[in-house]
Formats: C-alpha cells, structure tokens, sequence
C-alpha cells in the first residue's frame, strides 16, 4: 500500500471516530435534556398535588366566558409544565402591556381625596341621623366603604420605588395612616409576598394554606376582625412608648406587633436603621392620636367620646371584615409552606372582571386583579384593568393565565370552604396529620 493511500486511511479513520465522537456527545446531551424535562415535570406535578381540583376557564376574546373542565391535581402540574413554554411567557405578557407601568399621579391624588372626603362626610352624618335609620345605616356603610377605599392605598404605596410621589405618601399617612392607626411602615413587608423565594413560605406573612386546613381556620380568622382594633390602639398607645425605653422589648414589638399580616405567627425582620427612624416618626404620630382622641374630649370639652369610640369600632370591625373577606378570594390559598415557581404564584391568584360595580366595593384600588398584580407588582392599579383585557385578547387560548378568572368572590368562598372541608375530612381520618397540622 502507498504511503498516500496509508494516508488517506488514517484521514478516513480519524473523520469517523470525530463523527462517532460528536454522535455520542449529541445523544448524551439529548438523554440529559430528556432527563431534566422529566424531571421537570415530576416536580411540577409534585407541586401541583398542593393545588385541589379547580375550574379551566377557558375564554374567546375580551368577553368569554368561564365553562367546566376540571384538572385534578396531577393533571395541574402536567399541564403547567407542558403548556407554559408555549402558551404563557412573562416575557411575552410584559411585551403585551409595556406602556401600562407609567403612574398617573393625577389619578391617584383624585381618587384618594375623593374617597376620604366622602368617607369623612358620611361619617359625620351616622351621628346627625335619626338612630337605627335607614338613612343612618346607608351614611355608615358609605363612610365605611369610602374609609376602605381610601386606605388600601396602602397597599400602592408600599409598591411606590424610593422617591416616587412622596407627597402622596405624606399625605396619606398624616389623613389616613394616622387616625386609622394604619401607617405605612405596617405594610413594608407585603414585598415578601411578592418574591419567588419567599411567596406562600413561613417568611409570607400574608399568606396561609386555608384549602389545606380545617374550616374552623378560616372561621377563626374572620373572627379576628373582632379584635384587631382594640388590638391596634393598645399597641400604639401603649406598646409604642414601652418599645422607646428598651430596646429589647422594642425587638418583640417590632417582629410580632408591627406588620399588617394574617400569619399570627409571622416574624418581621429586624429594620435598617433608616426604617426603623420613620417608624418611630409614625409611632410617635398614631401615639399622639389615640391619646389626643381620649384626653382632649373631656379636658377641653367636658365630656368623653364615648358614641364616636363605638362608632369608630364599628366602622373599624365593618372595614376588616370587608378587607378579611377579600384576602379569602385573592387566591386559591393551596400550597404548604414551601417556595413556589413564578407561574404558579400567578396561577395561585385570582381576577375578578366581572360585576365591576359590586367588585370595586369589596377589591378597590386594582385589587380585583390580583393576578395581575402578582404577575406585574410594579404596575399602577388604574391600569391594571387595561392589562388584563390586553391579556385576555392577545394571549392563546390555552394560556394558563386564563385559569385565574373568577365570577364572583362568593364563588370563590364557597369552592375554598369546599376545599377546606376536604381537608378536614383527611385530616379526621389521619390524626398523625391532624397533629402536624395543629403544630403548625
């Protein structure tokens, strides 16, 4: 054999173990791609057994509506994980509604102002009307809705960047914040409701698994409405002044008495020293308040403010309840304490389109959208609306976000409280569960 031909053998010998080479790196690669989907997906599916059976909406433009197919908790994590490349991409939902993240202030300064003036004047009648009236009944509940209206701005303001309508802030705290005993600082933590590491975990003080646990939580939590605002008044009449002479009871006050949360449980981190400075400039604000409302009456008037205490009782206890009975409906409540994908955050929280004028009353200021919200925290409430129509038109049929649509939050109430039944009938039959579930 020539020396070329030798040659031209070893060449040929060389081009096909490359090529063996090369072949068995792609198979390789696709073996470990196929590996990671599955395992993908058996994750998800683990995490989607957290969910209970729920209602598909499926959706044909702006104006469809909700129809019945039901995915059990298997088929939950399946579908998400194979239908959520391709059907729903934050990327893609942003790019829908790009322009709809610049703040309006006028908006806000109209709608606050409004609201609390009107909340005001109503509130000012209860006691120049006839007792047990109609005409009384309709002031109270007006001044309590206007009231509530006005101060869930709270919950735009704690997602205002640094800098970013500060006078509304002021504002807000000195009309609102400080007579309702509901400064600002209270909801600084809502933030850990929003980030994938801590949404639905022991660190969320704004969310428990209601769907998972027996329904007298769910009773014991609206009753807590009873109690808050006595609760309130003691911690800032009184805990607030102890808090400022030592500082080891200022750190209790400060991680369990100090956040607007449903987590009884719920510890609040230790503030920056920049936060911890206004939140003594607003302690110090709601502390002057509660005691000017209990000394100047009958210092400087003769008489104690007996009738305007049981009213603001009352409209306190009424704005709660109110608030408790829409945190029920903004989502479905399902997961254990454990950390959570993004889409299933969002698939975990529920719109309200529908009924608009019923729905504002009880989720005003965007609240209503709570999915959207939760899919872009940044995004003025006045717009949120907008969003979710531009979603709903623009994004596929099949698009997960279209499971997060409720009719009406009564529904919504009675499918959790199903939920919750079920729960508890595990629960009976396996008390080493049970126990778990009372520990925790």
């Amino acid at each position: 054999m020539s020396i070329t031909a030798r040659r031209m053998g070893k060449i040929h010998h060389y081009f096909v173990w490359q090529n063996y080479n090369n072949f068995s790196t792609a198979v390789a690669n696709v073996t470990e791609n196929e590996f990671r989907h599955s395992e993908k997906i058996k994750r998800a599916k683990l995490r989607g057994k957290a969910l209970s059976k729920f209602r598909v909406s499926r959706y044909s433009g702006s104006n469809a509506m909700s129809s019945g197919k039901t995915l059990n908790r298997e088929e939950f994590g399946a579908e998400v994980v194979e239908s959520s490349p391709s059907a729903f991409s934050p990327v893609e939902a942003k790019r829908i509604v790009h322009d709809l993240f610049a703040r309006n202030p006028l908006i806000y300064w109209v709608d606050f102002l409004v609201s609390f003036v009107v909340g005001s004047v109503c509130f000012a009648l209860v006691r120049r009307t006839p007792l047990f009236s109609p005409q009384q009944a309709v002031c109270f509940v007006v001044s309590a809705l206007a009231y509530y209206r006005a101060a869930l701005f709270i919950h735009e303001i704690v997602h205002f960047p640094r800098g970013v309508m500060t006078a509304f802030k002021v504002v807000w705290n000195i009309l609102c914040g400080t007579p309702f005993l509901l400064p600002s600082f209270v909801y600084q933590t809502h933030h850990d409701h929003h980030r994938k590491t801590t949404y639905a975990t022991d660190r969320d003080g704004e969310y428990l698994p209601f769907a998972r646990r027996p329904r007298w939580e769910i009773v014991k939590y609206l009753l807590t409405s009873f109690i808050i605002p006595p609760l309130v008044v003691v911690r800032f009449a009184i805990l607030s002044p102890l808090a400022w002479t030592s500082s080891r009871f200022r750190a209790w006050v400060h991680a369990h008495a100090s956040s607007m949360v449903i987590d009884p449980k719920y510890i609040r981190p230790e503030p920056t020293p920049r936060e911890l400075f206004w939140i003594r400039v607003q302690e110090a604000l709601c502390f002057l308040w509660v005691w000017g409302v209990f000394l100047v009456p009958p210092i400087f008037l003769g008489r104690w403010p007996i009738p305007f205490l049981i009213q603001a009782y009352a409209t306190a206890v009424l704005v709660v309840l109110i608030n408790a009975l829409r945190t029920l409906g903004a989502h479905r409540y399902a997961f254990e304490p454990h950390p959570v994908e993004f889409s299933e955050q969002v698939l975990d929280s529920l719109n309200y389109p529908y009924r608009w004028w019923i729905a504002e009353l009880w989720a005003p200021v965007g609240l209503r959208y709570h999915a959207v919200h939760h899919l872009f925290p940044s995004m003025p409430y006045h717009n949120l609306g907008k969003a979710h129509r531009r979603l709903m038109a623009e994004l596929p049929s099949d698009s997960p976000y279209r499971q997060t649509i409720r009719r009406s939050l009564l529904a919504q109430l009675r499918e959790l409280w199903r939920e919750a039944g079920k729960a508890s009938q595990n629960l009976r039959a396996n008390p080493a569960e049970q126990a778990a579930s009372t520990l925790a």
